[in-house]
């Protein structure tokens, strides 16, 4: 009988018949299993909570709280997969919430609601990848080299493409953040100068942003609302520095940070490293306007120096081509 599964199987999938019999019933047992592999019993700390946070919800009317809670809400149906989708260690649940947070991603979920779209994609791709190669050992012949990769890069596509969205994600925050860094500290300066409190001014600052630097706008924001619900400034600045990951948000924490235990005064801090921003920015437009001659020399010579040489020698080329046609008649 097995004889014969596997005939029937190589006369109608080809040499590799047997193959993806076995893959398709591993996908279909693994389907079927996976349910009851992440079942986990109801926390009942977690039946708590869900029955007091309608209550306090209520209570919360500020723009940040409403989206956390928002995410929170689309982020329960995962609850019953945490176990397989966070991660064990606690070093890696931390590395992997500040990415995320460093990618505008700041939901209690962010974490699990990643892995999840990074498992089904790389699922759903492998799938992709399976049914082509089917196809395509139906079509004609192919060799296991090229059946094994077609089955294995789309997966493998799928998986990083989370990944890769996230870092593209988190250098275009940072690079919004530190762009518009100096004239976050030149409107501040303002603000402290006019007699306003370093904690009003980020407020007027973050409102002011809004518009031009969406991403620095609510990491003030944030900022502001932590000093107002009163946490100790010094770990709210240390807590905008690790989130933003730039290093001129850093120098500007330990700047202030230093300067309120000291007892110096902010406005000539901000003055002297306001002004320092500004020139770094204008270095790094130097320093981006000195790299565009080395990187369009590449582009000069391939496009320019072939049609070039085409031109001039060509005719050459044509004539000696021509006289030795004629030596060998």
């Amino acid at each position: 009988m097995l004889t014969q599964l596997n005939d029937f199987l190589i006369a109608k999938l080809g040499p590799l018949g047997p193959l993806f019999a076995v893959a398709v019933l591993g996908i279909v047992l693994m389907a079927i299993t996976l349910p009851t592999f992440l079942k986990k019993r109801a926390d009942p700390y977690a039946k708590l909570k869900d029955a007091t946070g309608p209550s306090n919800a209520a209570s919360n009317n500020g723009k940040l709280q409403k989206k956390t809670l928002r995410h929170g809400n689309s982020s329960k149906k995962l609850d019953k997969f945490a176990t397989f989708l966070e991660p064990k260690s606690e070093e890696e649940m931390t590395s992997s919430r500040l990415k995320m947070t460093r990618a505008g991603y700041r939901s209690k979920g962010a974490v699990r609601t990643f892995h999840a779209i990074q498992f089904i994609l790389g699922i759903v791709f492998l799938i992709g990848g399976v049914i082509y190669a089917l196809i395509a050992s139906a079509s004609g012949e192919i060799s296991t080299t090229t059946l094994i990769l077609a089955v294995l890069l789309p997966g493998a596509v799928g998986y990083y493409i989370p990944r890769y969205w996230i870092e593209k994600r988190i250098g275009s925050r940072q690079a919004e953040i530190q762009n518009g860094f100096p004239d976050a500290l030149d409107m501040l300066l303002v603000c402290v100068e006019a007699g306003q409190s370093l904690d009003q001014g980020i407020i007027r600052v973050s409102k002011e942003l809004s518009a031009g630097y969406p991403a620095l706008a609510e990491e003030f924001e944030i900022v502001a609302q932590e000093v107002k619900a009163g946490k100790d400034k010094s770990s709210v600045l240390r807590a905008f520095s690790e989130r933003s990951g730039v290093q001129d948000v850093a120098s500007f924490v330990t700047v202030m940070i230093q300067s309120q235990t000291f007892g110096t005064s902010i406005a000539e801090a901000l003055r002297v490293y306001a002004s320092e921003m500004r020139d770094k920015r204008v270095m790094r437009a130097e320093e981006a306007a000195n790299k565009l001659p080395t990187k369009m020399t590449l582009g000069t010579m391939m496009f320019t120096v072939p049609p070039l040489l085409i031109i001039l020698v060509g005719p050459s080329v044509y004539d000696m081509l021509q006289l030795f046609q004629n030596f060998r008649l």
